[in-house]
């Protein structure tokens, strides 16, 4: 199938076409005719299969083909995502696939003055992509009104409710009318995701892509158990060795992201961290230069793990393996995307090993383990289950120190 016979007007088209991409994904090609005929749709899918361009381009269409509101413009397209590097990601594709269209997108997000974003309301904006925090503080300041909202999309609903904003998405949708079209998109379909879905849509469609809760297809996933001190040193060897090329690091702390991303830079690599405590200009400029690669490796907490949309990352490494199998598969789903293929490997401590095998348990399969030779006596051996019977809590850190004394692998290879 190509874009062509998904009955889209000339103009998204032409959006579509100028951006290089011919043929629709499979979230793409079961969402667009839903979300053209008006349904509320529910859509399931991996991270990296196309679910933005999937409600933008049919939204879009919708917005051309209805009656021009008269006077100033209003907010009639409202998108809510969980972090402000997804608002900017879907931003930039309604501009991008809008780019012929007579609509103006606005991004309304925390961590920026406010001031801007007031001038851009009164501007007027069709479309507007917010995150849930800055959104209702608008909404309090009643510098903006969704009373003439006609569609709603909940964009990766799941991570909105892990990180909390319930509350808040109840209090947004509450704000618009109640006769509109909703559409929910999420990476996975746990219980509160569902119950929200009950709650705010009228008669969804429902729309699955893959199967639920495993990774895609195209991610080869590894785990090698390895001791907390010689974590720093085994990324080095699999940075050198791995035939990695842009590569995602991901770390439980956002200071030991700083820390890891120092002995990057001092050992030779080009490495930026990105991270709560970072301002959304640092943040934008780090996203900025790893998608012109002028940093090689992108050391990030779970922030990060939504809203990066780059193409080329080879690796993922979770140098902390995660206490939640939601962040897992949410992480290396920024590798292998788009049907191309990458890499994922996550060192796992005897202490983090119950949060690996909650990981294989959730998602029904067995992380191969790896081990690498230069290491041979820093690896462990798996316990039996019954060997290996003290469970982290949820949440747990580990707060084991490396020692001052390490062996290092074979001297390191050219690095940029």
């Amino acid at each position: 199938m190509t874009f062509d016979q998904l009955n889209l007007s000339q103009d998204v088209l032409r959006g579509v076409q100028a951006s290089g991409y011919t043929t629709p994904t499979p979230i793409q090609q079961a969402a667009i005719p839903v979300i053209l005929a008006g349904d509320d749709l529910i859509g399931c899918a991996q991270t990296g299969t196309g679910k933005t361009a999937a409600f933008v381009l049919p939204i879009l269409d919708r917005l051309l083909a209805g009656p021009r509101p008269q006077g100033p413009r209003r907010v009639r397209v409202l998108v809510v995502t969980p972090t402000r590097e997804l608002a900017l990601q879907v931003d930039e594709a309604v501009r991008t696939y809008g780019k012929f269209t007579p609509f103006r997108s606005l991004p309304i997000y925390g961590g920026v003055g406010m001031q801007p974003q007031f001038m851009g309301l009164r501007k007027g904006a069709d479309i507007v992509v917010a995150t849930p925090g800055r959104l209702l503080d608008h909404l309090e300041r009643g510098s903006i009104s969704l009373a003439h909202v006609e569609a709603l999309i909940l964009d990766e609903a799941d991570r909105m409710l892990d990180m909390g904003f319930i509350n808040d998405v109840r209090k947004i949708v509450a704000a618009t009318p109640k006769k509109r079209q909703t559409l929910l998109f999420s990476a996975t379909m746990h219980g509160p995701v569902r119950q929200l879905a009950d709650s705010i849509l009228n008669k969804p469609q429902f729309i699955e892509i893959g199967q639920r809760r495993n990774p895609a297809d195209t991610v080869e996933q590894a785990a090698s158990l390895i001791d907390e001190a010689s974590k720093i040193d085994l990324l080095f060897h699999v940075l050198e060795t791995d035939n990695v090329n842009n590569v995602i690091v991901f770390t439980r702390t956002k200071h030991r992201a700083d820390r890891i991303t120092r002995r990057l830079n001092i050992e030779g690599y080009s490495a930026v961290a990105i991270h709560s405590n970072r301002s959304q200009a640092q943040r934008q400029k780090a996203l900025e230069g790893f998608k012109k690669s002028r940093y090689r490796v992108l050391v990030a907490t779970d922030i990060a793990a939504r809203g990066i949309d780059v193409d080329g990352i080879s690796h993922v490494i979770n140098y902390d393996t995660p206490n939640l199998p939601e962040s897992y598969i949410h992480r290396i789903g920024r590798t292998g995307r788009a049907e191309a293929t990458g890499r994922a490997i996550t060192f796992v401590t005897r202490d983090e090993l119950d949060y690996l095998r909650q990981i294989e348990s959730y998602t029904g399969h067995k992380i191969e383990r790896v081990a690498y030779a230069p290491f041979a006596d820093r690896h462990f051996e798996e316990p039996r289950r019954s060997e290996h019977s003290h469970a982290p809590e949820r949440g747990a850190r580990n707060h084991q120190k490396p020692s001052g004394n390490r062996r290092r692998p074979e001297a390191r290879g050219q690095r940029r």
